[in-house]
């Protein structure tokens, strides 16, 4: 079973949910708008695909932050700790699969490559 990290009014996870449903990919959806994704989960991740990959630099959130917030972002660590204090700027959606990262964010073709359908 795949879990789909991402936040339920997020428009690219609702995207991606749509496209896992109309292709019947079992999964279980983890909104980390609500529930906490710990500092272990976000270090797996970016040792996983880079912490680069996990941090979201187009999310408004990103944008709204301060100069001296995003220049300070400048390794894993600060990262993980901004994205521990704004789940917003985490990449959305972040499927697992047994611990593993699938998938970061949303493509079809990739969706399409990984799922089989």
């Amino acid at each position: 079973m795949h879990i789909v990290y991402g936040i339920a009014n997020c428009d690219t996870t609702q995207k991606a949910l749509k496209w896992l449903d109309k292709h019947k990919v079992n999964y279980e959806f983890y909104d980390h708008k609500k529930q906490e994704i710990t500092a272990d989960k976000l270090k797996r991740w970016c040792k996983q695909v880079g912490w680069e990959k996990i941090l979201n630099r187009k999310s408004a959130t990103y944008r709204e932050l301060d100069d001296a917030a995003k220049q300070s972002l400048t390794n894993e660590k600060a990262a993980i700790q901004m994205m521990r204090k704004n789940a917003s700027i985490i990449k959305r959606p972040v499927i697992e699969m047994d611990g593993h990262i699938a998938i970061v964010g949303f493509d079809e073709k990739e969706y399409q490559k990984n799922f089989g359908r």
